[in-house]
């Protein structure tokens, strides 16, 4: 991510695209005391009531200014809490907002608020070698003597570079091969908070003022592991920042949420998202509108889209999927659930997601005809014939069903029953009937039984 290519505007959106998605509701899945005398204190400065404009470092962040206000404002009274939860949705800046926050906290130099971006200090965190910064990724091997050092480092030099970069290994198994799937699930086990976290505590800090610990996807915790966390959140060593980022605060044990003060990062909007495609990526200015309302608020997941090669297929399978599910063809469904299939389970999530896109584009057709302003642009006629041919269908259950198996496909069920199973419950709600939930939970399961 290049800074010096300008700073995404922050326009704001016009009342009737707030309305429009207020009447959609299409939810997310669319979707740090001194230790001794020898201590050098923080540069000091004042106590402000108001946050003066942002720093540079600060000002690559998109969109999540109560955020970004609130720690700095914490800088400037130096009041750091020891642990922070910054939580929210998917690709929204979670991690990039931490890894800013990682970077003021070490710098020494004016302003007392943000990375001054020229000391050594914000060098070595620029290039993630800065001896009191500590990124932590969940990694999907058993054993810590077995995972690869050099990805993992990798990884977090990536960091650097760009935060808004995909770097876990579950959406990203390979840095090299976009293209590349992985089933293995990654956690944080008790031997890596040992060995990464509890362990390095116990030493003094190299050369910054804090030392900082940055944890990702902190909802991967095993049991075991957040209870070992938990007492280091307990009891932490003096001058130490806890810097988490989660997707699902929820997941957390809640004596782990009790430790944290909770930041909230919310969706970023469709112009912010287009314009730092324009600035940071080049990108055409027709690719940058499609791209940013596809990504539904996720700068991430623009970016994902932006680099992938197969996303004109993956848009031609979702209308391929409608088809077959309104025609129910027993070979036209087998060929299409196989060739999803196929695609492996992060890939089917990516263009369930881009249904929900192409839902989404119904029901802006239905609602406003020809001057809807439709994400799938160039398939303005084909979402024109779905609405003329299919008046009676369903649009808001079959957002709900793409949903549900959205969520299902994150629980590893079998793909193809559930694609497959899908498929029937879109033919209902095509032709406007009852439409039963995509699956029963085993304990109502029973109770209906009896």
């Amino acid at each position: 991510m290049d800074e010096k290519k300008g700073i995404p505007s922050r326009t704001a959106p016009t009342d009737r695209s707030e309305e429009l998605e207020a009447s959609l509701h299409i939810r997310e899945n669319l979707h740090m005391h001194p230790e001794s005398s020898a201590f050098t204190p923080r540069r000091a400065a004042p106590c402000l009531p108001v946050v003066p404009p942002a720093a540079m470092s600060w000002s690559t962040i998109l969109d999540q200014d109560r955020v970004v206000d609130a720690l700095r404002r914490a800088l400037l009274q130096d009041r750091v809490a020891h642990a922070y939860l910054l939580h929210g949705p998917d690709g929204v800046g979670k991690r990039a907002v931490a890894y800013e926050m990682a970077r003021a906290l070490q710098c020494p130099e004016p302003p007392a608020d943000a990375a001054c971006d020229a000391c050594p200090a914000c060098r070595k965190t620029r290039r993630m070698v800065h001896p009191d910064v500590h990124v932590h990724l969940p990694h999907p091997w058993g054993k810590e003597e077995e995972r690869d050092e050099e990805d993992m480092g990798r990884r977090i030099r990536r960091l650097g570079d760009n935060p808004y970069a995909t770097i876990d290994y579950v959406r990203r198994p390979s840095l090299t091969d976009p293209s590349e799937t992985s089933n293995k699930q990654a956690y944080y086990r008790i031997n890596q908070v040992r060995q990464d976290l509890i362990a390095p505590m116990s030493l003094t800090r190299g050369e910054g003022p804090y030392k900082v610990n940055l944890l990702t996807d902190v909802e991967k915790m095993r049991e075991e592991a957040a209870n070992a966390f938990l007492k280091l959140l307990e009891e932490p060593p003096p001058r130490t920042v806890f810097l988490l980022t989660t997707s699902r605060p929820e997941q957390l044990l809640p004596t782990i949420l009790s430790r944290c003060q909770r930041l909230r990062c919310d969706l970023l909007r469709p112009e912010t998202i287009e314009q730092a495609l324009l600035d940071w990526e080049d990108a055409a200015p027709e690719t940058a509108s499609m791209l940013a309302r596809m990504a539904d608020g996720s700068y991430r997941r623009a970016l994902e889209l932006s680099q992938n090669e197969n996303l004109l297929t993956s848009r031609e399978l979702v209308l391929d999927y409608f088809r077959a599910a309104y025609s129910q063809k027993i070979e036209r469904l087998d060929a299409c659930t196989q060739t999803l299939q196929d695609q492996g389970r992060e890939r089917v999530k990516t263009v369930l997601r881009l249904m929900l896109r192409w839902i989404r584009d119904l029901i802006l057709y239905r609602t406003m005809g020809e001057e809807a302003p439709l994400v799938n642009v160039d398939q303005r006629d084909a979402v024109a014939e779905f609405c003329g041919n299919l008046p009676d269908a369903d649009l808001h259950a079959m957002t709900r069903l793409v949903e549900t198996a959205i969520e299902l496909t994150s629980r590893n069920v079998r793909l193809r029953v559930l694609l497959m199973t899908l498929a029937r419950r879109l033919n209902q709600a095509m032709r406007g009937g009852s439409v039963p939930p995509l699956y029963v939970p085993l304990s109502e399961a029973k109770r209906q039984s009896r």
